[in-house]
């Protein structure tokens, strides 16, 4: 159980909620829910023990789940492998490394009476952990969340982004906890792996809390919703419960801020006749008592009015128009990327026209990232060459947002993007994204995942580049910002190599070709091919 109490989190000297209070249950499934930026995830890091909140009570089992929207696996040892790293869940990977060190060193020395009593020692109390069983279930979560088989013995620091929050939630799931707390836990997820994952949360038992912007999955798998609502960043976000699913929270949410704005316009009514009648009656001494009885009921109507829902302002983007560049954007000549062991993927030769839209299609782990990276040339390839363009100039969208610094913020991101604008235009630029007032100021690496794709994006503008190499740029953006960054792409007339498992995305910008991963073939573009980016 998840229990609260007078909770106040700040992010960057700005509060995001001051004095909340809630409590989630066993069997309760929670969607936490609001416009990002708003400071979900601020406040599910606190919640999960990753942030210290301002002030507040939270009381939490000892043993919980929390996934991020960006797991940190960086610093694993190379040694462990997807498999072994679920394990760890429940603390069964030391077990399973001493059997495999004792092995090797049997091997090594056969006849050594002593390493065959330790091994057998160590396999005895690995069996009676359930640790065979639980090797088995480990590879089930795994398979079942997409990670393909022969992937689960991969080390760790092989594996693509997206493999790698496979198996982050896959040990959290492993791991058995009473309570989980998941921030976009679909991101990275193929449609077969959504739908497993469905049918997992429909079946857990113990408490939930859930960020996603995946409307399907709040629809299968919650039963009340927390609505963080923020308006602005100047705004303290303010918690604001729904039972039922997120179709039934968005029709209660429209009720009562249709509610809202007839109170507050009744109020506001009531308060413009009110001060008529003492801009009439004030200046004469016999109506002052009236007139201050007046006022007083005007300061009382103004401490107890109902705030008007604010209307939210949308994205509206526009790319400036590419500087002009040869006919021929990028040509990659036999480009060849293994990782220690088998090549993921060898020989991929392809040329990219001026003003061409390229999509990378492939199962996780057929080397889309990897190429990218060799693309822009934060990679080597292990063979051939990529050759730009004529006056081409490349930037690059990572999806694990590598060239967002912490410590640094993200106006001083911006400064060093595009040097040549003054602070005005800067400003200006990173507002057109939704990235305004003081948020400018705060430090990057705390924003949330929506706000760090609006900042990577932002840098791309700021670049003026005719060559764009996009790795799921719509991950974790609201559906009105998804749409904004869709159309205003959709209308660049620049060239770009896109990676991205979001359907309605691909369908708005309408790529040119296809390049199919890990073969490296190349073919025309058909609507057909969309039930393969579900898969991507």
């Amino acid at each position: 159980m998840l229990s609260v109490r007078g909770l106040t989190v700040e992010v960057g000297g700005t509060l995001v909620v001051e004095g909340a209070a809630l409590t989630v249950r066993a069997g309760d499934s929670v969607g936490l829910v609001g416009r990002n930026g708003a400071g979900k995830t601020s406040l599910l890091k606190v919640l999960g023990g990753m942030a210290e909140p301002k002030a507040g009570v939270i009381q939490r089992p000892e043993a919980f789940g929390y996934l991020p929207q960006d797991p940190q696996l960086d610093q694993i040892p190379v040694h462990v492998t997807a498999l072994t790293h679920v394990l760890g869940g429940r603390d069964l990977d030391a077990l399973a490394a001493r059997l495999e060190e004792l092995r090797l060193k049997m091997e090594a020395q056969p006849g050594e009476d002593a390493l065959v009593q330790k091994w057998s020692r160590a396999h005895d109390r690995f069996e009676h952990e359930g640790g065979y069983a639980a090797e088995s279930e480990a590879k089930r979560l795994l398979a079942g969340l997409g990670l393909r088989q022969d992937r689960t013995n991969t080390p760790i620091t092989v594996l693509s982004g997206g493999e790698r929050r496979r198996v982050e939630l896959a040990r959290i799931l492993f791991a058995g906890s009473a309570l989980l707390l998941l921030d976009e836990p679909t991101n990275h997820l193929d449609n077969d792996a959504r739908e497993w994952l469905f049918g997992f949360l429909r079946s857990y038992r113990g408490a939930l809390v859930i960020i996603s912007h995946d409307l399907e999955l709040l629809d299968e798998s919650i039963t009340r919703v927390l609505h963080l609502d923020r308006p602005g960043e100047a705004d303290v976000g303010e918690l604001t419960e729904y039972k039922g699913t997120y179709t039934q929270y968005k029709v209660a949410r429209a009720r009562d801020e249709e509610r809202r704005a007839k109170i507050a316009s009744r109020q506001q009514a009531e308060i413009a006749r009110l001060q008529t009648l003492v801009d009439r009656w004030g200046a004469k001494a016999s109506k002052a008592s009236f007139a201050n009885a007046l006022e007083t009921r005007i300061a009382r109507i103004r401490n107890e009015a109902v705030g008007a829902p604010t209307a939210r302002r949308g994205l509206r983007l526009r790319l400036p128009e590419p500087p002009p560049c040869g006919r021929t954007a990028l040509t990659a000549v036999a480009l060849a990327k293994g990782y220690g062991g088998p090549p993921v993927f060898e020989d991929v030769s392809f040329d990219v026209g001026r003003g061409e839209r390229l999509l990378v299609l492939g199962l996780n782990g057929a080397g889309k990232t990897s190429l990218l990276r060799i693309l822009a040339g934060t990679s080597e390839t292990d063979d051939g060459m990529v050759t730009a363009g004529h006056q081409v100039t490349v930037g690059y969208y990572a999806q694990e947002h590598e060239g967002i610094r912490a410590g640094a913020s993200l106006f001083e991101h911006m400064s060093e993007a595009a040097p040549r604008l003054d602070n005005q235009m800067r400003r200006r630029l990173l507002g057109t994204f939704g990235l305004s007032g003081d948020k400018v100021f705060q430090d990057a690496a705390t924003l949330s995942g929506g706000e760090k794709t609006k900042l990577a994006l932002s840098l791309l503008v700021a670049g003026r580049h005719n060559l764009l190499l996009l790795d799921e740029p719509t991950n974790n953006l609201d559906p009105p910002s998804r749409e904004a960054v869709a159309a205003a792409l959709a209308s660049w007339a620049g060239t770009m190599v896109i990676v991205s498992h979001d359907t309605g995305f691909v369908r708005d910008l309408a790529p040119d070709r296809v390049l199919l991963m890990p073969e490296g073939d190349v073919d025309f573009w058909s609507d057909d091919l969309l039930d393969l980016v579900e898969l991507a």
